[in-house]
């Protein structure tokens, strides 16, 4: 009897939240070929108050990351859904650098319109203008970012994660307000290392409320970085997002500082950061933990 029961809750724990998936896809547009879309909502979740973007590595499918059991919980546990993303480019003679991150010429567009389609099917219509948390892989974080520079006031918070091109360089005020935090391996390509770094660099220094974590012994993958963006989401949920929906800013001096070289973490209303060098910015101390432990390679405790 008890190992009966001992199975019951190990299938109970394995499978996929309960919930409902929706489909949509847009035409091929001026810079992607396909653009494909997947909605899950948790049962029972009633009016949704924001959604996770789920977009995958160079040319990938993600639709089925909507089914990932660690953002299912996330999103369970804060009235979120979940959207996985699919989108290719059309044949160039260099494929590596994806068009459709560029966001601006079409593919952001082609998920905007898909929104306002699946907020019509699933019944929920506040899907079509709900704030966005974009997670990203390689050109995932690169399409995260691009979306954040072309539609500040759509994003809560992003991520880049071991990309390597990028369209732009320093963002508007507007993005460099957006909460967000760019990673890289200490084993990936110095192409993707440097560009990602440099990124970090040029809008920290102009005020940006970005975080930078280069993960030891990682090459391109996603490693620590996912368990980090999870506490990202919670916490800026938490400070930016009130419960009738509106959206606040947040101001630098109530946030914390990371030192990259000490790993030391200050709040940074007392702390003066270095002049030499770009420090981290974390939203609570919480975070500021999350990214201590990035840098040490160890797991981010929720």
């Amino acid at each position: 009897m008890y190992v009966a029961l001992l199975l019951i809750a190990l299938v109970a724990i394995a499978s996929p939240a309960s919930g409902a998936s929706f489909d949509d896809s847009a035409p091929p547009g001026a810079n992607y070929d396909k653009a494909e879309f997947r909605l899950w909502l948790p049962d029972g979740s009633g009016p949704v108050r924001a959604l996770i973007v789920l977009v995958p590595g160079s040319n990938a499918d993600g639709r089925a990351d909507v089914d990932d059991l660690f953002w299912q919980a996330l999103a369970a546990k804060r009235r979120l859904a979940l959207v996985g993303c699919r989108f290719t480019d059309k044949a160039h003679e260099q494929m590596y650098i994806e068009q459709y991150v560029d966001v601006s010429k079409g593919s952001g567009q082609a998920l905007l319109e898909s929104l306002t389609v699946l907020a019509r099917k699933s019944g929920h219509p506040e899907i079509a203008s709900a704030p966005l948390l974009l997670w990203g892989m390689s050109a995932g974080g690169e399409f995260n970012y691009e979306f954040t520079a072309w539609k500040p006031e759509r994003v809560l918070a992003f991520v880049v994660n071991k990309g390597n091109v990028y369209y732009t360089a320093l963002a508007s005020a507007a993005a460099r307000s957006v909460p967000g935090v760019l990673f890289t391996g200490e084993m990936d390509l110095a192409f993707r290392t440097d560009a990602v770094s440099g990124l970090f660099a040029i809008n920290r220094r102009a005020g940006a409320l970005w975080a930078y974590a280069q993960e030891p012994a990682v090459g391109h993958e996603i490693a620590h970085s996912r368990e980090f963006a999870a506490v990202l989401f919670d916490e800026i949920l938490s400070l930016r997002l009130s419960e009738t929906g509106e959206v606040r800013p947040l101001d630098e001096k109530s946030g914390y500082y990371g030192d990259p070289k000490s790993h030391d973490v200050r709040p940074a209303g007392l702390a003066r950061p270095p002049s030499t060098y770009p420090v981290s910015w974390l939203a609570s101390e919480r975070l500021g933990r999350a990214w201590q432990a990035v840098l040490a390679g160890r797991k981010v405790d929720d």
